[in-house]
């Protein structure tokens, strides 16, 4: 017999190395232990052996060295020698073989099946062939006499029975496979797992996961140790119980909204430990999804923030104490500038105008000072726009002069200094000889983004009608030029029309703030 692979059966490689897997592997994957036991096989054994009027018929699978019958109707043995096997031979036709004188065939003549029991006479048998074209034996039946053949009908029926048991064979050997890579599957999955829960043991912080639903199933060695409660009697919901009373509402609303919209969690809530103790802590969680985008798991950790929460807290008092007495300062600049016009009348003008600028740095201080939840500004923290609003609030009216346009952009001290400085200029001109010396007068503010710069366009109008530019430049263009220019790196230009002032400040991003480019928004 040709053992070759077939060449539907080359994509399958031997288990233990790249060489074509050998006859006996893929008889295994044919599952012969399980077809022993097939009720079904006998039936149909029985059936054919009816169909052919002969008292044997067998279902022959052919090893290496032996020929096995998985289902037989009137022989007591399992298995013969494969050198004495007639299905041998038949599983290489291409349709049935039939013997109908074994005695008179030079190929059987001198058989041991031939010349002693059962004394194979006639023989018939159909091939029994994979889809994949390989031979695995024969579906046969053997009389005890010579006949001259099978009738139309029962050769049609020893065809159809043997694409029965070709069939039956198929799905047996499909449902190995599958039974064979669920299991490697499930231990991979398993090793995984196994391999997941003492990374996450070994992390410092708890690490927790959920359901897609948000149910909790798994928390971490580290979770236990922190909160000392016993092992599950934190899943499904019992999580919340461990927050503070008044930080659980938040908590829920928070892991809620998450849940709804698949967006990461993150909240700071105060967490029970094993003492009984509420200490500040960081929880984070992030979804996976399969790839049509669906939510499969989440996988979240808590974050023990509680002595940089006392730290920051720490900070918050020593920045307002300094804060306190930086405007002290201010003002007592501020009141030594009073006392001076007092005995110099004559420099009341400029007095006035020094305390102005006095005040604007004072509000720019305020504004970019670290602030906590308690102190921060109701305007927006460190943007441009935040301080623009609070600089120029005092020109603001029911008709709102002076009008914010374009995006924002964050800011810090290094940069609120001499912005503050430049724009209480532009505004303290234009009350003076601008836009809003005149009732009607506007000033518009567009802020855009332009490459690597920012570029701030002041615009006024509906004030007096501007002939030219100022012959002389005057103390607070040149204080814009030194802010804009020498502590910024940027520039600014003047376009003096009919209508009313424009100037232009581009700035670089980068001296705006100190925070790297990706987190600005």
């Amino acid at each position: 017999m040709m053992d070759a692979l077939a060449p539907g059966l080359r994509p399958f490689m031997s288990s233990t190395n790249n060489s074509p897997p050998s006859r006996s592997e893929i008889l295994e994957a044919h599952d012969l232990d399980g077809l022993v036991d097939e009720a079904s096989f006998d039936e149909l054994t029985s059936f054919t052996a009816a169909l052919c009027e002969t008292p044997i018929c067998l279902v022959s699978i052919v090893g290496d060295t032996m020929q096995r019958f998985v289902a037989k109707q009137g022989l007591d043995v399992c298995e013969t020698p494969r050198e004495s096997s007639f299905c041998a031979h038949a599983m290489l036709g291409a349709d049935l073989m039939v013997v109908p004188n074994a005695t008179l065939d030079p190929r059987f003549a001198d058989n041991p099946l031939v010349t002693g029991d059962p004394f194979i006479r006639f023989y018939a048998g159909a091939p029994l062939v994979t889809e994949d074209g390989f031979p695995l034996g024969s579906l046969c039946v053997i009389d005890r006499v010579p006949r001259a053949g099978l009738t139309q009908l029962q050769q049609q029926g020893l065809r159809l029975m043997a694409s029965q048991v070709m069939g039956a064979m198929g799905n047996r050997r499909k449902t190995k496979i599958q039974q064979t890579n669920e299991a490697v599957a499930k231990q991979a999955l398993t090793e995984t797992e196994q391999k997941f829960r003492i990374l996450a043991d070994t992390m410092p912080q708890m690490v927790w996961s959920t359901l897609p639903d948000g149910h909790h199933d798994y928390y971490n060695a580290r979770w236990y140790e922190f909160t000392g409660v016993p092992e599950g009697s934190t899943d499904g919901e019992g999580w919340n119980g461990m927050f503070h009373p008044d930080d659980q509402g938040k908590a829920w609303e928070r892991w809620r909204h998450s849940l709804q919209t698949g967006e990461p969690y993150e909240i700071e809530y105060r967490l029970r430990n094993a003492e009984g103790n509420y200490r500040w802590t960081l929880g984070r969680a992030l979804p996976i999804r399969d790839r049509e985008g669906n939510i499969t798991r989440w996988f979240g950790t808590c974050t023990d923030i509680h002595e940089q929460k006392l730290l920051m807290e720490q900070r918050e008092i020593v920045s307002q104490e300094l804060s306190h007495r930086i405007k002290n300062i201010f003002s007592v600049v501020n009141g030594l500038i009073g006392l001076s016009t007092r005995t110099h009348p004559e420099l009341k003008g400029l007095a006035d105008e020094l305390r102005s600028r006095i005040m604007s740095l004072g509000k720019a201080h305020d504004f970019v000072r670290p602030h906590s939840a308690r102190s921060q500004p109701t305007a927006t923290q460190a943007t441009l726009r935040g301080l623009l609003d609070q600089l120029l609030s005092a020109y603001q009216s029911e008709a709102q002069r002076v009008m914010i346009a374009g995006g924002d952009f964050p800011i810090d001290d290094r940069s609120a200094t001499p912005l503050a400085l430049s724009f209480h200029e532009l505004a303290t001109n234009a009350a003076k000889y601008g836009a809003l010396s005149a009732p009607e007068g506007r000033v518009v503010i567009d802020v855009n983004e332009l490459d690597d710069d920012l570029v701030i366009a002041w615009t006024e109008s509906g004030g007096p009608q501007v002939d030219a530019a100022p012959a002389v430049e005057g103390f607070g263009s040149r204080l814009i030029a030194l802010s804009i220019a020498n502590q910024l790196g940027g520039t600014i230009a003047y376009t003096w029309n009919p209508g009313g002032l424009q100037a232009e400040a581009r700035i670089p991003k980068a001296s705006m703030s100190r925070r790297p480019l990706s987190q600005k928004t």
